[in-house]
């Protein structure tokens, strides 16, 4: 057998199953850049696999992604820690049918990103194999090298940490909508007031430029601060700038131009009906998932 008839039936497995493992890597590990070279990494490994010893392809691909997922993890976890100013995941522009899934959209928001930020790394593929994507508990102690028992152990460990951090109550797509309505006011007229009304007094800004853009150094917090942010009191934005409402990450976003130009891309969080997170990524390096849809599945 030739070597192209031999990997002909792990590329159609491999790309039958692809939306799932990028999906996978990027809930793990926040960009997409670095999930496509897991998924880089997982084609190098499933390519050299022998088929007949494999009796769920599915679950032999969804270890492999996960396991170079933990490990580019740690990886990325020490370079984060030189990052200039906050960092922020990478946000994708999805197709329709990710905000349909109500579920997984939450998951992939920019605030429950950042939550699952918090995490270790084994303690971040527990919870997003199970919780996310429903994987078994045997499964995923397979995956990370660890028994049934402890793994059920992190899940619940995992699962209480990001109930206190996520956001707090039921968020429909209208208010992030409306959230964002009154940000592209801000942005476009100077009409402040109705941004005003919607932020949370200790709301909290994050700008991510990456050291290439300018951008805030450190959280703003406080809606005073933030609104001189917006109104470019602090000439981080610059320039005369447009806003066009976009699904990022499953939920309703901002995609801000400069001379027609992409300059970033806003998204909110919202608690008990207030803005209490306004993130903005400039940072050119994580915008080049703006300019197409990204397919995700689960």
């Amino acid at each position: 057998m030739s070597d192209g008839e031999r990997t002909a039936p792990a590329t159609e497995t491999f790309v039958a199953h692809r939306n799932l493992l990028f999906t996978i890597a990027y809930e793990m590990l926040g960009s997409a850049a670095d999930a496509e070279d897991v998924l880089q990494e997982t084609w190098l490994q499933w390519a050299a696999v022998d088929l007949g010893t494999v009796r769920d392809q599915r679950a032999f691909l969804v270890k492999i992604t996960s396991r170079q997922a933990i490990r580019r993890l740690r990886t990325l976890g020490r370079r984060r820690e030189s990052y200039v100013g906050p960092w922020l995941p990478e946000p994708l522009l999805t197709t329709p049918d990710v905000a349909e899934d109500v579920e997984l959209a939450d998951n992939l928001s920019m605030a429950m990103l950042l939550v699952l930020e918090t995490l270790a790394p084994t303690e971040r593929a527990v919870f997003v194999l199970r919780e996310v994507f429903g994987i078994a508990y045997d499964e995923i102690a397979h995956t990370v090298a660890k028994s049934p028992a402890a793994v059920r152990q992190i899940a619940h460990r995992a699962r209480a940490h990001v109930a206190a951090r996520r956001p707090r109550g039921a968020v429909t797509a209208v208010e992030a909508r409306q959230a964002l309505g009154a940000f592209q006011r801000a942005v476009e007229t100077g009409d402040l007031q109705s941004l005003l009304d919607i932020l949370s007094p200790d709301v909290v800004f994050l700008g991510d430029g990456g050291g290439v853009k300018q951008a805030t150094l450190r959280p703003i917090v406080g809606a005073d601060r933030v609104l001189r942010v917006v109104s470019g009191g602090t000439g981080w934005m610059g320039g005369p700038a447009s806003a066009e409402p976009a699904h990022v990450n499953g939920w309703p976003a901002l995609v801000i131009r400069l001379d027609g130009e992409i300059d970033g891309v806003v998204a909110v969080r919202i608690d008990n009906g207030l803005v209490t997170g306004l993130y903005y990524v400039r940072n050119p390096h994580k915008l080049e998932h703006l300019h197409r849809e990204t397919a995700l599945d689960r």
